[in-house]
């Protein structure tokens, strides 16, 4: 019985933030981020504003409602990883997969990219995601947490899909970026041997 009824309050508690997100995405998309309250948020998704607050602690994290699983995908990819399977290609097809797929249309896209606030949010939020991922990544390696090459990787990885999106086929630019990585600047194919 006790087992019932935690998983009804954790689907609920799922059902009121999904409820609360999707009403923040409505009413940025529709009247702007900076015209809309937390206040008409909550009341959009009929909740109190303090049971807003319990579930996002800003009016930017309500954009960003996946932020948490953004960042366990990526500890995921690194620590679940295939016995033999190296973490740069781990990582490769993790964000192939996950961050490639994500288009320059869709409102919430547009919505941060329009949105100064949102943008400076997003970064942030990537900076943190960045030294989760490096401790990530010394834990697998076994070199220190302060090596170049772990903040490199963690750093390279975190940055890949905004060039990525920027192409035609994001897919084969992430992986083409990952080669990049692995091969080093010499492999490029039209790279003149005096320029390495």
């Amino acid at each position: 019985m006790v087992e019932t009824t935690a998983g009804r309050r954790e689907r609920k508690k799922a059902r009121t933030r999904q409820a609360l997100a999707d009403a923040a995405l409505r009413l940025f998309t529709e009247r702007g981020f900076d015209n809309v309250g937390v206040r008409e948020v909550a009341e959009a998704a009929d909740v109190s504003l303090s049971t807003l607050f319990k579930y996002f602690p800003s009016k930017e994290a309500l954009v960003f409602d996946l932020d948490a699983d953004i960042e366990s995908a990526l500890v995921a990819a690194v620590r679940d990883r295939a016995p033999g399977r190296s973490v740069l290609h781990a990582l490769r097809d993790h964000m192939v997969h996950t961050r490639t797929a994500v288009r320059t249309d869709d409102p919430t896209f547009v919505l941060v990219e329009s949105t100064p606030a949102l943008r400076d949010y997003a970064r942030r939020m990537w900076s943190r995601h960045e030294k989760t991922l490096a401790a990530t990544l010394a834990e697998a390696t076994g070199l220190p947490p302060e090596d170049p090459a772990v903040a490199g990787l963690a750093r390279f990885t975190l940055e890949a899909p905004s060039i990525a999106r920027a192409s035609e086929d994001p897919a084969r630019t992430m992986r083409d970026l990952f080669t990049l990585l692995e091969n080093g600047w010499a492999t490029t194919p039209l790279v003149r041997q005096e320029d390495c």
